[in-house]
């Protein structure tokens, strides 16, 4: 007998704690579009832009709480993989898996493309094409290294991150509120405010909540842990949200009109330290969100490799560091390889549209659960009954039918590549 098949592989380390995960849910969701985003609602909604914040956060809260419960369920790492695979069977499940893979990958591209844009206001060599190939190779290279390290380091990483991008945002928000004119409140008017366009942005920009509970295989309760990190990170999220649009548009002049508005926001505060202090805070806040994509993501391959579902080295774990290295250094270059070849729309566009399905099935998985499994007890469970679920998953299909073909031709491709692999993984199923 081989001394493969009798030495047994190794496990992961379950060394994510609740703090850790609540970190990662901060940092998950804040990423590059606070710092473009308040100029674009602003522009949408004017002075009353900040109530946008708190609309898209009361619906974010339906499919937050949904997720929280679901998430309650379960310790197995896959997060809205696992949750549909349980819910709806194998094929819906590999299909959520399929898109939440690509949601991150091309999410972890289009931020490397910002990073790339913040770094060279500061060093010009970095807009040229040997200059944006050097300064994305070094970033994931080393956010890589770090992840195939072992997974309390990444986590020590994101924590270290996390706190580094707050820092910023806090300043701008302690010198921005007493600097608030109604005069410059008063030059943000919009003659026909678009409230719906304002919210499906704000959506998007809610979205990355989920990542975290992906590599839930690695947490140390992750049934006590999920609901907690959840709802305390997104109730930070949106006041922090809230704070920093405040502070735009009452400090501001014309906000609509910045191309970087924390930036033009910390010039009037500071100068020109401001605007460099804004583009540092920039690039630590993509740095940090693509090290806690790098940690959680590639968990999602390792889970569906584990079920047969993906080619079986996916599933491998190092011997030494105890991490799903094949994983991790594949997804990095697939996220490379994009970021490289694609520009940041096209990028998004899948890692936008392909978020609302993965979404409205974890809250339709909630209803289901509650009927196949009355039973068990999950750790969180919704109130209200089935209407927060309800809710979440009507608003995720509402949101997905307004998209116009030219964004949802690249959801529709890659369910049907997501088809072909499915039947070819195992020819039985055709």
């Amino acid at each position: 007998m081989s001394r493969e098949a009798t030495t047994p592989s190794p496990g992961l380390v379950r060394a994510i704690h609740r703090p850790d995960l609540t970190a990662a849910v901060v940092n998950g969701v804040i990423g590059s579009a606070i710092f473009g985003l308040p100029a674009t609602i602003a522009a949408l909604t004017g002075a009353w832009s900040p109530v946008a914040y708190l609309v898209a956060g009361a619906f974010v809260l339906t499919i937050v709480l949904s997720f929280a419960e679901v998430a309650s369920r379960f310790e197995q790492p896959g997060g809205p993989y696992l949750y549909a695979r349980e819910a709806f069977g194998p094929f819906v499940g590999f299909q959520a898996g399929w898109l939440t893979f690509w949601i991150r990958t091309t999410a972890v591209a289009a931020n490397l493309n910002v990073f790339v844009s913040y770094l060279s206001q500061i060093a010009p060599f970095a807009a040229t094409t040997w200059g944006r190939v050097s300064v994305m190779t070094v970033v994931l290279g080393v956010i890589t290294f770090i992840n195939v390290k072992g997974v309390r380091q990444a986590t020590w990483a994101v924590n270290a991150f996390t706190i580094a991008k707050l820092l910023p945002i806090a300043l701008l928000v302690v010198l921005g509120l007493v600097r608030l004119r109604a005069e410059t409140l008063a030059t943000q008017s919009v003659n026909a405010p678009d409230w719906t366009t304002a919210i499906l942005l704000l959506m998007f920009a809610y979205g990355g909540f989920e990542a975290p509970l992906i590599p839930a295989g690695e947490s140390t309760n992750p049934r006590r842990d999920s609901a907690f990190a959840l709802l305390t990170g997104m109730a930070l999220i949106t006041f922090v949200y809230l704070m920093v649009q405040l502070v735009v548009v009452g400090v501001l002049p014309n906000a609509g009109a910045a191309d970087a508005p924390l930036a033009a926001v910390l010039g009037v505060l500071l100068g020109s330290f401001g605007v460099t202090l804004a583009s540092i805070g920039a690039m630590v806040s993509i740095w940090g969100w693509a090290t806690g994509s790098v940690l959680q993501s590639p968990r999602l391959i390792f889970s569906m490799a584990a079920q047969r579902e993906l080619p079986a080295p996916l599933a491998r774990v190092h011997p030494r560091f105890r991490t799903p290295h094949v994983a991790i250094l594949t997804y990095s270059a697939l996220a490379y390889l994009l970021a490289i070849y694609g520009s940041f729309e096209w990028n998004a566009t899948l890692s936008a549209v392909g978020r609302l399905v993965t979404y409205g099935l974890t809250c339709g998985a909630v209803l289901v659960f509650r009927r196949t499994r009355p039973d068990e007890q999950p750790g969180f469970r919704v109130p209200g009954g089935a209407t927060i679920p309800t809710l979440g998953a009507g608003f995720c299909t509402w949101l997905l039918l307004t998209r116009s073909f030219d964004q949802a031709w690249v959801l529709i491709a890659a369910v049907l590549l997501g088809s072909a692999l499915f039947l070819l993984s195992h020819p039985s199923r055709r």
